[in-house]
């Protein structure tokens, strides 16, 4: 069967030999774009709740976290192994002890076969990078990182307080230690063309990442983009005009790059734009039925012909 992307779940379910779920953790981080260290107000499209899911509880600790969720999962789905997903703020920001002290939280749960690190470009080194290898000796293990752009001047106004270059020194090292390097995306930034969005998709490509997580700008309650947005000094997506783009940004992704994430879905309680972005399933319907019309596939614009990519 001819595959249009390489997903994620395929990828896990074939090395695994079941679903593997993620589960999403707030280890009660912060940012240096919160903390003074680069600003107080975060990044201008995040709220208070720093990307956190909707069922983590950050008065918990990880060990509850988890112990709450795989119960939910094994009962509700009858999932057998999980990821612990380190997801909320910036989860290498603080000191090594403290770092290793939450990361071990994990070792005990026996299904949990992977660790996957959420954090910034300029939250990293040498000694957190030897420190997260460690975990590679008895777990997948991927750093995720939030670039967002290949654009100085897009990272500059969304305050993300790194450049494209910290990204490229982040990603340089972090392939020293032969950790597998997942990148984040936003289509739809203020002030981006298709061409700058595009040339995203080409630039990871070029530095061959492993994976991707390609997200729809969003305005949450509480954050930036929501005063900007009300006053109508910024525009959102409508889903065609997101699903074209994402299908483009596929086409000149290369075919090895593993999709981790093709659009969010947030809360309908913090969610204030699009609206269409709350139904997740019917936006990769659309994904999917955009590039069987055009009869292309990832990687299609960087010379690759339609054919299974499994």
């Amino acid at each position: 069967m001819t595959k249009l992307y390489n997903d994620y779940n395929s990828y896990l379910k074939a090395k695994y030999g079941c679903k593997v779920y993620r589960i999403g953790l707030d280890a009660g981080f912060t940012c240096p774009t919160r903390d003074g260290t680069k600003g107080t107000s975060g990044c201008l499209y995040c709220n208070q709740t720093g990307s956190r899911s909707s069922y983590s509880n950050p008065k918990e600790d990880i060990s509850s976290q988890l112990s709450n969720r795989i119960k939910y999962l094994r009962e509700a789905k009858g999932a057998k192994k999980f990821i612990a997903y380190f997801q909320a703020f910036t989860n290498t920001y603080a000191p090594l002890d403290k770092l290793k002290t939450i990361y071990d939280e994990i070792l005990p749960f026996e299904d949990i076969v992977g660790i996957s690190i959420g954090t910034r470009p300029d939250a990293i080194d040498r000694e957190k990078l030897r420190l997260i290898s460690f975990y590679k000796d008895s777990h997948e293990v991927w750093i995720e990182y939030g670039l967002q752009t290949i654009r100085d001047s897009t990272l500059k106004d969304m305050n993300r307080g790194h450049s494209f270059k910290d990204f490229l020194n982040a990603l340089s090292i972090t392939k020293e230690f032969d950790i597998p390097v997942c990148v984040h995306v936003i289509l739809g930034l203020p002030g981006e063309s298709r061409t700058d969005m595009i040339d995203t998709a080409k630039m990871l490509s070029s530095l061959k990442v492993n994976g991707v997580k390609i997200h729809v700008l969003h305005v949450l309650r509480g954050s930036g983009l929501e005063k900007l947005y009300k006053e109508d000094k910024i525009k959102v997506l409508d889903e065609n005009e997101y699903v074209g783009l994402v299908c483009d940004f596929l086409e000149n992704l290369s075919k090895d790059i593993i999709v981790q994430r093709l659009t969010g879905q947030g809360t309908a309680k913090s969610h204030v734009a699009p609206a269409w972005a709350l139904d997740k399933t019917k936006t990769l319907k659309k994904i999917t039925e955009t590039l069987k019309k055009r009869g292309t596939c990832q990687g299609w614009g960087v010379g690759e012909s339609l054919k299974s990519i499994s």
